[in-house]
This record gives structure tokens, C-alpha cells and sequence, in this order.
């Protein structure tokens, strides 16, 4: 069985390393290579996009490739729509591995938004020093505003119009809880911004968050097409490609 696995997250790069095991399958872990140093999975891995859902598509049945399993981001929107669009006109089973979402806690105090730019609007109106956490993809929705001071963590610097007021921390999770409440404390955060992205990896900033009583601005999931079959672990994908023959 061929897999094309398309990854760049921690739940993909485990899911590469359970399939290299299994001697029956063969996976080709494919990344979108828009970050500098991307942490490679084990096994066959491939960079750079295909050219839309057309490309991938053709690169589905160029490869012989019997399963599509996205386990990208959860705000990977146009990746995941075209790996849903490839995979309905190729035939090929598309299984879908989406972490679980973070839920609010007592104790937690958090503003939700629909999108980026309803985050900076919120933001603008209600926060004097804000740490910006939604990667660099987006950045450019707070470049207007004047009056919040930013910090602003991402892993490579963000290519866009920044906020005039910022400083830019440039650095890769997993995040320590007592590291985040001290960052939270030291440069005296009053609104955390973050895409509920969930999973372990940067979870401890809503923890800090919730710890000391600083609001969360949560930009919430963009809908996106649903695959064949939708599981939240590795583990699941396994049994699942293990109980099933390609069609």
C-alpha cells in the first residue's frame, strides 16, 4: 500500500515513523516547505506544493498512490481543501487525522473570533499589550494598530507588515508552562492571541493564560471538507490502513 502523507505537523511526523515500521506500506511524506529548517519526518519526504488540487491529482496517479492521509494543520485550509478535491476526482480514500481542539477550563477567560481579522479588531479595542502566537501567517492583520504593544512568537520571521509597536521572538515548541507564565509576567501581557489549533505543542500558553488570568482571544477553526474517514491519533490511522485493502 502507498500512502502520500501530507505533513509539517507533530501528529504527521509521528504517524511517519509508525508506518516506516510496517514493511507492507510505503509512505511519502510531502511538506509544504514554508518553514526555513522543517523538522523531517523519517522515511521518503517530498517539499514544496503541487500546483492546486489538479497537480495533486496528477501526482496521485503519476505515483500509484492508494491512500491520501491529511494530517496538516487544522487552519491548513487550502491545503486540505485541495487534498479533498484531489482525492474525490482520483478515487483514492482521503483519511483525515485532525487533533482534538482545546476547550475552555474554569478558570479560563477566553473572546472567540471567527477569523484573523475579527482577532484584530477585538484585539484593537481591548488590549494594551497583546502576545501574538497564530504563527506568521496572518501578522499582517495587526499591522494597523497603534495603540497595543505586540509581542510576537513565530518560527521564522514573518514577511509581511508588522505592528509598529512589537518585538519579535523567534523560536519552536514545546513550550514549558512555567517558561510561558514568566513570558506572560515579564513583558505584562493582558491578551493572549491564538488559533485553537490544540494538541500539546504549544498548549502551555493557554495554561500560563489561564494561570494568571490573562484573556485569550481564540480564533477559531475554519470548516473544511470532510474526508473519507476522520480520526484524531496516529495510532487510529494505523488500524484503520491496516484493516483496510486499497480499492
Amino acid at each position: 500500500m502507498k500512502i502520500l502523507l501530507l505533513g509539517g505537523t507533530t501528529e504527521s511526523r509521528a504517524l511517519a515513523e509508525l508506518l516506516a515500521a510496517d514493511m507492507r506500506i510505503e509512505v511519502v511524506t510531502s511538506l509544504a516547505g514554508r518553514v526555513r529548517r522543517p523538522m523531517l519526518p523519517g522515511g521518503a519526504v517530498r517539499l514544496g506544493g503541487f500546483g492546486g488540487a489538479e497537480g495533486l491529482a496528477g501526482w496521485i496517479v503519476d505515483n500509484d498512490v492508494d491512500v491520501v492521509v491529511d494530517a496538516t494543520h487544522p487552519f491548513a485550509a487550502a491545503i486540505t481543501a485541495n487534498a479533498h478535491a484531489a482525492a474525490t476526482a482520483t478515487d483514492v480514500p482521503l483519511v483525515q487525522l485532525v487533533r482534538p481542539e482545546w476547550r475552555p477550563e474554569p478558570g479560563d477567560d477566553w473572546v472567540s473570533a471567527a477569523s484573523v481579522t475579527e482577532a484584530a479588531s477585538i484585539v484593537e479595542s481591548t488590549a494594551q499589550r497583546a502576545f501574538l502566537t497564530i504563527g506568521r501567517q496572518g501578522v499582517n492583520a495587526f499591522a494597523h494598530i497603534e495603540r497595543t504593544w505586540f509581542l510576537v512568537r513565530c518560527i521564522d520571521p514573518p514577511e509581511v507588515p508588522m505592528p509598529p509597536n512589537h518585538r519579535s521572538l523567534l523560536t519552536r515548541g514545546p513550550f514549558d508552562v512555567d517558561d510561558e507564565i514568566a513570558l506572560l509576567r515579564d513583558h505584562r501581557i493582558d491578551v493572549v492571541v491564538s488559533k485553537n489549533s490544540g494538541g500539546a505543542m504549544t498548549e502551555a500558553k493557554i495554561i500560563a493564560a489561564r494561570a494568571l488570568g490573562v484573556t485569550v482571544v481564540m480564533i477559531e477553526r475554519p470548516l473544511l471538507p470532510v474526508g473519507d474517514v476522520v480520526t484524531e491519533s496516529p495510532e487510529a490511522v494505523v488500524d484503520w490502513l491496516r484493516s483496510t485493502e486499497p480499492t
